[in-house]
């Protein structure tokens, strides 16, 4: 599953599960450009990467500082083969009807609006005349109900209806597909996970929680020829928790 000769460019890539896609995709051959708000975290990251890799600091959730950030990406490496929406935020953790609508907005900007902005400018400036493949990356909160980030989820719900969306739009030079993770051990979901790490595990049919490397690694498949015939889909990789707890 090797990336040879091709330009991914990953957003929300200085920790988490973009981190470890950006990583992977670099160790295997691609040239990366890794994009998130902030620039030392970027630098950071870089240097511990094999592989080239470039960084440029962006607001997912800003449209104009995700032109900016693609076209600096076709400025240095000349193309963009792969794009990973990754980025998102959950600013509110409670119940949907208490929400202030400054998180509400601020949730589906960079979580929802995002990832459409990052793909149309990918496709405008380069996937339509080239080709290329789009990852999204949601959740298996799409799928259910969970009290207290149920705002959170909703985006993740629209953001897998969008992939099979521009999978038909964009096809059949653009693939686009979306990877769902479970609870994965990230600092973003460490809320979610850390005060019961144990007995989540032990509820899980494989009996552990994910790792960033987790995701990476699908993400790795869904980006090389070996996937050349999947689009539209929406890869869960959840240890088996939407399948039955033990």
């Amino acid at each position: 599953m090797r990336l040879d000769d091709r330009v991914a460019l990953v957003t929300g890539a200085s920790r988490g599960i973009g981190r470890a896609i950006a990583a992977t995709f670099a160790s295997n051959g691609a040239d990366v450009m890794l994009t998130s708000r902030k620039e030392d975290a970027l630098r950071d990251t870089a240097q511990q990467m094999e592989g080239n890799v470039e960084v440029f600091a962006a607001n997912a959730g800003e449209p104009d500082q995700a032109e900016a950030c693609v076209d600096a990406t076709l400025e240095r490496f000349g193309r963009i083969d792969v794009l990973v929406n990754n980025a998102a935020t959950n600013p509110y953790m409670g119940p949907s009807i208490d929400i202030d609508l400054p998180r509400y907005d601020k949730t589906w900007q960079v979580n929802m609006r995002g990832p459409l902005v990052w793909t149309q400018l990918a496709w405008n400036r380069f996937m339509k005349a080239h080709g290329g493949n789009v990852i999204n990356i949601s959740s298996v909160g799409g799928f259910s109900v969970e009290p207290a980030i149920g705002i959170y989820n909703a985006t993740k719900a629209a953001l897998i209806h969008l992939t099979r969306t521009l999978a038909c739009e964009l096809s059949p030079g653009v693939r686009v597909n979306a990877i769902c993770p479970g609870l994965v051990k990230t600092d973003m979901a460490r809320a979610l996970w850390q005060p019961n790490e144990q007995a989540l595990a032990n509820a899980m049919p494989l009996g552990r929680l994910g790792e960033p490397q987790d995701i990476a690694n699908a993400a790795l498949f869904l980006a090389s020829d070996l996937a050349s015939w999947i689009t539209g889909t929406t890869l869960v990789v959840d240890g088996g928790i939407t399948v039955r707890s033990r």
